[in-house]
């Protein structure tokens, strides 16, 4: 296979005569020493008409269905008043172009261009001409029914014509009757060169049974680019032979839900059995002006008449073409395929030939077998000396089970000699990295950081959707980052914590591949975003996930994990809103013995999150991530950052701020606008106070983990019930109060209230944690119509937001 590689721009002027000609690139994307074709990018024009911008072939061949081996790009250019065809090759920046091979083939006058008199018309009925000057490019030409028939086939215009089977929609696959030996009679209006005659022999209906046809619609889905128009040409022949005259088979065709066909009769148009005809219908599909061309899908759909005095209560269709039609700028060019969407093939490699084999293998074998040993006995050497230096790592326990020998990014050793936990996680090639980002190809970046860059992938055929995050060579910091959250994440398994898929520490890099988080952070749905509001419902849930993932570290674990870095951009949501804590490289392991209080280290974190108390006394505890989730609970309610330089001074900070309006009573004047009428009083009251006793000075004051989780369980309950009845002591005698959640709504222009509870107690807390004093209180609750003596805070919590479990203690 050659190709003609271009570093600057190129063009060719082919000689022709005046018409519409087929134009056919040809790629076939290898991989070789001098060339990558998958970090090719190159614009394409022919006589004034864009057809290629900034185009990969290799994102555009892994968007195929069946990974084929090369891509087809056919155009129809009109050279009209020219005698020659210019066709001319723009790499991008930094980047090439390249063509396997170039096809122009002349096509019969008027084979897609009719005759003004046969001027078209929209789906909608709105007439439409195709001008002469028109471009075309072929988006799908498929044999219905049939299998692909190759280019040789065709009527002498090489096209090729693709099975239709994986675009029908849904089970319902029709029949495919065949007739081959039929001889196919075309005529004047339908030429032979239109489409092959075994186009036309073979067909898709829906089937012998009536009553079965009548309930459902044939039909078949396309991806196309939005803002462009299409024009569709379906080809039809009736071949059956109990279907001979008018009226026996009539169906509607329906295009986008739109009626484009109402009682059509192939007999009735084409004029007799094994005659071709074919109808040609234009689409205009609408653009998102904030999404550009963004994909769309085509629907074409037949339906059977209800007329019972039809025969055949039956449709049919033999062949289909959709062609893009060039923009008002003269523009084809469309944007290259998501890699999310598609299946990114290997690239081939170019062979080599073989050249004096015996004797290279020999020579290859001998000296492989030197370096080998040679390299065995550095390596157990380097073993035994890195391993005692691996109590340095961040995370320090009196030994670590790996440790890794760095190799400069930017070095060009061949390998590296690692001893990461390979056994607790996948590891990756550098080559399998670069194919599930195509070399790191920047337009697949979802997210950046002090660690380096994240870039979506897809591993394993394109069927699993990564995440990928790559140390950047120029952090030095990030070393350990990686080694920290390497050595965390490959040991921990937790619904609410992100999932590490594997690793990749070749030539120097140091990757980490984790699960992929389809709705990204959740700060990108609480401001400075496009996303819609989140229902507060759905932020108490949120919350609730990543305490739990939080609580897990504290508590589930063997030696207790200290994220240190927690914040809104840190706790991801998956597809299904499940939230998960991510970002472990500041971890630490917490205190090894009931003895110790703290682990003594250098302040580390985000600012606006990092714990008042641990800044001044560099000491990290559990507590520390207790404040940086207060936070978070804070930024939850108010939708605004952590931080706002530029504010008044006590509403730089939002802890502080927070602080201040629940002293004053107003807490209703921070909280996010969108919530207004969402969220009840006496939620508010109960998550504000939780919130509160998160971010207290001290760490003694504030509740742990698993008090939190259930603090949040007992917030998203008073939302979520109707009446709760709430029995507390007042004087040594049992009170008990009637509240609703529902029946007084936050309203817009409260502010400066004191939470709308019914409540009048201002020392009442109904589920409010503060230190060890809160054993003392002698309030009880119930959520369930039963009284609940609060003198112990573990069962209190047990019981009122577990309420079907009969042994709370127990639990």
């Amino acid at each position: 296979m050659t190709a003609r590689v271009f570093h600057d721009k190129f063009t060719y002027s082919f000689p022709v005569s005046a018409g519409l000609k087929f134009l056919r690139f040809y790629f076939y994307p290898v991989q070789d020493s001098g060339f990558d074709g998958a970090t090719s990018f190159f614009s394409v024009t022919a006589n004034n008409h864009l057809l290629l911008k900034n185009f990969s072939a290799y994102l555009a061949l892994s968007a195929e269905d069946g990974q084929p081996a090369s891509l087809i790009k056919e155009f129809m250019v009109p050279c009209f008043g020219t005698e020659k065809l210019i066709v001319t090759f723009s790499p991008s920046p930094n980047s090439i172009a390249f063509v396997n091979g170039i096809e122009v083939v002349s096509m019969p006058k008027e084979l897609y261009v009719k005759h003004q008199e046969d001027s078209l018309s929209f789906v909608n009925s709105n007439p439409f001409d195709i001008p002469d000057a028109t471009a075309f490019e072929t988006v799908y030409r498929l044999n219905v029914g049939g299998g692909t028939v190759e280019n040789v086939n065709d009527t002498g215009m090489f096209r090729t014509w693709r099975d239709d089977s994986r675009y029908i929609f849904g089970a319902a696959l029709g029949t495919v009757p065949s007739r081959r030996n039929v001889r196919i009679n075309y005529t004047n209006d339908t030429p032979a060169y239109t489409a092959p005659a075994i186009v036309y022999t073979t067909s898709r209906t829906m089937g012998p049974e009536p009553h079965i046809n009548e309930k459902y619609n044939l039909t078949w889905n396309f991806q196309i680019d939005g803002g462009f128009v299409y024009l569709l040409r379906l080809h039809f022949c009736e071949t059956q032979l109990e279907v001979t005259k008018a009226g026996q088979r009539i169906f509607d065709i329906f295009i986008n839900n739109q009626t484009a066909e109402h009682d059509a009769d192939v007999i009735y148009w084409s004029g007799g059995n094994s005659i071709p005809v074919y109808k040609d219908y234009v689409l205009l599909t609408p653009l998102t002006p904030s999404e550009g061309h963004s994909k769309q899908t085509l629907w074409l759909a037949l339906h059977p008449t209800k007329d019972p005095l039809v025969r055949f209560h039956d449709a049919i269709l033999n062949g289909l073409e959709i062609f893009r039609l060039n923009n008002s700028d003269g523009s084809l060019a469309v944007p290259n395929p998501e890699p999310s969407l598609s299946v990114s093939p290997p690239l081939p490699s170019v062979p080599k030939k073989k050249k004096g084999c015996s004797l290279v293998m020999i020579i290859t074998i001998a000296v492989f077998s030197g370096v080998f040993a040679l390299s065995l006995i550095i390596c157990v050497f380097i073993y035994k000396h890195k391993v005692r230096r691996v109590k340095d790592l961040a995370v320090s326990e009196p030994k670590s089970s790996w440790a890794q020998l760095p190799c400069p990014s930017n070095s060009t050793c061949a390998t590296s000699v690692s001893l990461l936990p390979s056994d607790l996680c996948r590891r990756f090639s550098i080559v399998e990295i670069k194919e599930a980002t195509l070399n790191f190809d920047e337009q697949f970046i979802i997210g950046s950081g002090g660690f380096g860059h994240v870039y979506k992938g897809c591993i394993d055929g394109g069927s699993t959707t990564v995440a990928i995050k790559r140390l950047d060579s120029s952090s030095r910091q990030g070393i350990r980052e990686f080694q920290t959250e390497l050595e965390l994440l490959s040991k921990l398994r937790h619904v609410n914590l992100v999932s590490l898929i594997g690793f990749c520490d070749d030539l120097g890099e140091m990757i980490l591949v984790y699960e992929y988080m389809a709705r990204g952070t959740l700060r990108d749905h609480l401001y400075k975003t496009k996303n819609p509001p989140l229902p507060w419902k759905r932020r108490l849930e949120i919350c609730i996930g990543a305490a739990r993932g939080l609580q897990y570290l504290h508590a589930g674990v063997k030696q207790a994990i200290i994220h240190r870095d927690i914040k809104s951009t840190n706790i991801l949501l998956d597809e299904n809103w499940v939230a998960k804590v991510s970002d472990f490289g500041l971890s630490r392991l917490g205190p090894t013995d009931m003895f110790q209080s703290h682990v003594s280290t250098v302040v580390k974190g985000s600012v606006g999150y990092v714990d008042p108390e641990y800044y001044r006394k560099q000491q990290l505890t559990e507590k520390s991530d207790v404040y940086s989730f207060g936070v978070v609970l804070f930024e939850v309610l108010c939708a605004r950052p952590a931080m706002i330089p530029g504010l008044p001074k006590d509403q730089i900070s939002l802890a502080r701020w927070a602080k201040i309006c629940l002293k004053r009573g107003s807490l209703e004047s921070i909280v996010d606008p969108n919530l207004m009428g969402d969220i009840s009083p006496l939620c508010l009251k109960k998550f504000g106070e939780l919130a509160e006793s998160c971010i207290k000075d001290e760490g003694i004051e504030r509740p742990l983990m698993n008090e939190v989780v259930w603090g949040l369980e007992f917030a998203l309950q008073v939302q979520e019930s109707g009446n709760m009845n709430i029995v507390y002591m007042e004087g040594g005698d049992e009170v008990m109060k009637s509240c609703s959640s529902q029946t007084s709504p936050l309203k817009p222009g409260r502010g400066g209230g004191g939470g709308g509870t019914t409540t009048d107690d201002d020392n009442e807390e109904l589920f409010s944690v503060s230190g060890g004093k809160a054993s003392e209180s002698a309030s009880t609750i119930s959520s369930v119509g039963r009284s609940i003596t609060r003198g112990n805070l573990d069962r209190i919590k047990s019981e009122s937001v577990f309420s079907e479990i009969t042994n709370a203690k127990g639990r």
